[in-house]
């Protein structure tokens, strides 16, 4: 099992869709988080296999999750020493924004 590490602009990313989902209907958003936190555990002991994701960055290793009963995917870049999560991406909004936080591994 590789070590689990989120960026915290993807951190970031999913505290934002928590209170956006809070806020649109008590109770959505805690289970949003649970969804979120499920897809973590089962990504961080390779429960699940990731799907490439479209274009370049699916060649360079880069895999996704999508998220069950959300529209998200969580972005993952794997390393030899970790699994990192890169992004929680909403399907149809800035497509591919997460891109830039993708660096090859040393």
């Amino acid at each position: 099992m590789r070590v689990l590490r989120i960026i915290e602009a993807a951190a970031s990313e999913a505290e934002e869709a928590v209170t956006w989902y809070e806020q649109e209907c008590p109770g959505l958003g805690l289970r949003f988080a649970a969804a979120l936190d499920d897809a973590l555990r089962r990504i961080e002991l390779d429960a699940v296999p990731l799907s490439p994701v479209p274009g370049k960055a699916g060649t360079r290793g880069v895999r996704r999750m999508v998220l069950q009963h959300f529209p998200y995917d969580v972005v993952v870049f794997d390393r030899v020493d970790a699994r990192i999560v890169v992004a929680f991406a909403h399907h149809s909004r800035r497509p591919g924004y997460w891109r830039s936080r993708i660096k090859r591994p040393a």
